[in-house]
């Protein structure tokens, strides 16, 4: 890759790293849900005058995806997020590509072999070890809710490969357009106050919102999606091993996380798991839709 190409890539999986912490700290003045919802609808504000409407059958195809991702991943990612520190919930997201594969297996015959299965193993053993050893904030059942969104993350995607090509905004819009009344109905049902948190929240609030609606939803992915299509799949998806390593960081740095040798060993182990089964990309995953956050 060229030094700038790889400049941009690592500054995206810095912006996907940091959300972690940007939506921890938001959740302080809006509830997740409610979060998800003002994201989504900023997003559909921003594109969806700008884009072509898609074909009736591809429309049909993002109204399951749109339920993917807005009925099930997002809520249960952000609620997740809300009940651990965001430490965990960046090494937590990344099983998407251990459950990706499985997905592959069952579902398009791509064979996993020894390699990737072991990838499998280390990855889930990571979380194990997370798991037995919660510390600071975090929840086991919250833990369980983000590896639950990870696994609907899959779903997703495997949504998105049916679809067929179609242009990255054109579907970022449409599935928030989708998203919006799936995530207001969602944050009314399980969540109270909105109005009041709304004319409440301050610039974190807001500054959260926005930086999930602009510089992650709109900004990261207008940098992202050139350089799949410029460069070979396995020489850009690698790159998504340095999101956790950021996303911990951030959460270290910033929040004052607890950095302790349980979440280390934890994040090796995922990291490394997830790094095996990148080497050889299950079938399923479309590189232009992968992280998540």
């Amino acid at each position: 890759m060229r030094p700038l190409d790889v400049l941009t890539v690592v500054f995206v999986m810095l912006i996907w790293g940091v959300n972690f912490t940007v939506a921890k700290t938001g959740m302080a003045e809006i509830s997740p849900i409610l979060m998800i919802f003002l994201r989504f609808t900023l997003v559909a504000a921003l594109l969806v005058p700008f884009v072509p409407r898609p074909t009736p059958p591809q429309m049909r195809r993002i109204a399951v995806i749109g339920l993917c991702f807005g009925g099930l991943h997002f809520p249960l990612m952000f609620v997740g997020i809300s009940g651990v520190d965001a430490s965990y919930a960046a090494i937590a997201s990344q099983l998407s590509v251990p459950f990706s594969a499985l997905l592959a297996a069952a579902f398009y015959g791509d064979r996993l072999g020894w390699r990737r299965t072991l990838g499998l193993l280390i990855a889930f053993a990571g979380i194990a070890v997370i798991a037995g050893r919660p510390t600071g904030s975090s929840s086991l059942f919250y833990l369980g809710l983000l590896i639950a969104g990870a696994a609907f993350w899959s779903v997703a995607n495997m949504q998105i490969k049916e679809l067929g090509p179609i242009d990255g905004f054109q579907l970022s819009a449409w599935i928030a357009v989708f998203s919006v009344p799936l995530l207001l109905a969602a944050s009314l049902v399980f969540e109270d106050g909105q109005m009041e948190q709304i004319a409440s929240a301050g610039w974190i609030g807001w500054g959260a919102v926005v930086y999930q609606g602009v510089a992650v939803a709109i900004l990261s992915y207008s940098l992202w999606y050139p350089l799949v299509r410029r460069y070979d799949v396995n020489v850009v998806m690698p790159f998504n091993l340095l999101n956790p390593v950021f996303g911990v960081l951030c959460a270290v740095l910033i929040l004052g996380d607890p950095l302790t040798w349980s979440l280390l060993v934890g994040a090796a182990l995922v990291i490394g798991g997830v790094g095996i089964i990148t080497v050889r990309r299950p079938r399923l995953v479309d590189a232009r839709a992968s992280n998540n956050t």
